[in-house]
């Protein structure tokens, strides 16, 4: 189809809203298209093209109408109707996320104790993640066991700045909630694996027990497989005796 012909066939609303195949248009993919035309160098677009996006996003035959005469003499207002469409579906889109990201942040917090009250130390629940052998630990380990701490004061000053933010009557722009949801939900990711690194060192005596406990196992393993159990040489004599006796038992003789 020719954009002459394509340009024709966009003034029937009806068959440029719902047979996207003659358009090439998908519009499952809108914003991708907007952000692609606008992408493209001014001087390299297709006007007609942005005209028939347009059409798209405001089912305006009248508009298009006007605009398919000469697309490339409204190529400014084609451009400012396009940019401020893209604005609206990017910052619809970032709601969506940021939607997703609090459920992420609600169920984090909901979790955990230093957050459902605000008179709660955080110190005090680390003093229980403490290990009794912290001191003799590397120093890079016990680093981390600091950093957790510095970790939780700072999510919960980012929980109370969310919760402020949400509490507020005035409608927050989800560009200032996602990157506060951003933090909160990275540093809850290097928290967890910080404890899971701090928890499971193995310190070098551990390592020399637990081989030296292994070792015992598998040399009492090999033992038990090479000699028999105490029953089994019981129950071996008891079938050598019965075996002697009957060989020494003397044979009746036959009468004549």
């Amino acid at each position: 189809m020719s954009k002459r012909e394509q340009s024709q066939a966009c003034l029937n609303y009806a068959e440029c809203s719902h047979n996207s195949t003659k358009l090439n248009f998908d519009m499952n993919n809108l914003t991708d298209k907007l952000q692609d035309f606008l992408d493209t160098p001014r001087e390299e677009r297709d006007w007609s093209e942005g005209a028939i996006l347009l059409l798209q996003l405001t089912n305006n035959t009248i508009m298009y109408r006007n605009l398919s005469i000469n697309p490339k003499g409204k190529a400014e207002f084609i451009e400012g109707k396009l940019r401020a469409f893209l604005k609206a579906r990017r910052e619809v889109e970032a709601h969506d996320e940021v939607n997703i990201m609090q459920e992420q942040v609600d169920a984090i917090v909901a979790s955990r104790t230093e957050f459902s009250n605000k008179d709660t130390n955080p110190a005090t629940d680390f003093k229980a993640g403490k290990r009794a052998d912290h001191d003799s630990l590397p120093e890079d380990i016990q680093a981390l066991y600091v950093e957790n701490l510095d970790i939780t004061h700072r999510m919960r000053e980012l929980h109370l700045r969310l919760r402020l933010l949400s509490d507020s009557t005035k409608q927050v722009p989800a560009s200032e909630r996602k990157p506060l949801l951003d933090e909160f939900i990275n540093l809850d990711k290097k928290l967890h694996a910080n404890w899971d690194t701090y928890d499971h060192y193995v310190t070098k005596a551990e390592s020399a027990a637990n081989t030296e406990t292994k070792e015992s196992e598998e040399e009492q393993t090999k033992v038990s497989e090479i000699s028999p159990s105490a029953t089994d040489q019981l129950a071996e004599q008891s079938k050598d005796a019965s075996s002697s006796k009957l060989k020494s038992k003397p044979k009746k003789s036959s009468k004549a």
